[in-house]
């Protein structure tokens, strides 16, 4: 029974890991992710610092799921500045990371 039980919260634990909690707004999906090397013409409107939680309790969430939920707050935020994309900067370190936000769409 003992066994049964650790199995379960294994199984939900492991669930809420793959779990995404960011919503897009509809500016946020207008707004694309782009690389540096393809925002060669576009003008930089700022930059955003955006976090997620990267873990739940003492587990590690799937690193995809974190990038997602990331970038999609990212997407978010550049509407705010009038911008259209994002260029992450770096790499995601803990569930935060920064991303520049560019207007290259006419």
């Amino acid at each position: 029974m003992k066994m049964l039980k650790m199995g379960i919260v294994g199984m939900a634990g492991l669930y809420l890991t793959a779990c995404t909690w960011v919503d897009m707004t509809p500016q946020g999906e207008k707004v694309r992710v782009l690389s540096a090397a393809e925002v060669t013409g576009c003008k930089r409107v700022g930059k955003t610092n955006v976090n997620t939680a990267s873990k739940i309790g003492l587990l590690d969430r799937h690193p995809e799921k974190v990038q997602e939920e990331l970038n999609t707050l990212a997407r978010n935020s550049a509407t705010e500045l009038g911008g259209d994309t994002v260029v992450p900067v770096g790499e995601p370190t803990e569930g935060r990371q920064v991303f520049e936000i560019y207007h290259c769409m006419p």
